[in-house]
């Protein structure tokens, strides 16, 4: 079964871009064509007063991997815990933070794409020598 790593619409009404990360994680824009999101990586539900004005971004790990890199998230509140929450693509994870997760742990395929990021990037460096 294909799993969603990242959710997301754009209103195209007022431009803005609505993430959901986790599945209670309910968003609205603030026009009159109230877009939303919700669902997280666990499902996605969008809508809006007029769906011809929404643009649906749903990116899923069987996607290609140049691409789910890229939207793929991890939620950091930094090293030592006590920072805001932000989301982290893998692609801007360093290779400290990728080994930490895999150490750390997580749900399995979150694990995977972190193993073909690690990976992704041994091929990018063998490929420049």
């Amino acid at each position: 079964m294909k799993q969603l790593v990242y959710n997301a619409v754009t209103c195209t009404e007022c431009k803005e871009l609505l993430v959901s990360y986790s599945v209670h994680d309910y968003k609205t824009c603030g026009c009159p064509n109230d877009a939303m999101v919700d669902g997280g990586l666990s499902y996605s539900r969008h809508g809006a007063k007029d769906m011809d004005k929404i643009i649906v971004h749903n990116i899923y790990d069987d996607d290609p991997f140049d691409l789910v890199r890229c939207y793929a998230t991890r939620g950091s509140r930094g090293k030592d815990g006590k920072q805001p929450l932000t989301w982290i693509p893998l692609k801007d994870m360093d290779d400290d933070y990728l080994e930490a997760v895999l150490e750390y742990g997580g749900a399995d395929w979150h694990l995977d794409l972190i193993r073909k990021e690690i990976q992704y990037r041994e091929n990018e460096r063998s490929n420049k020598v």
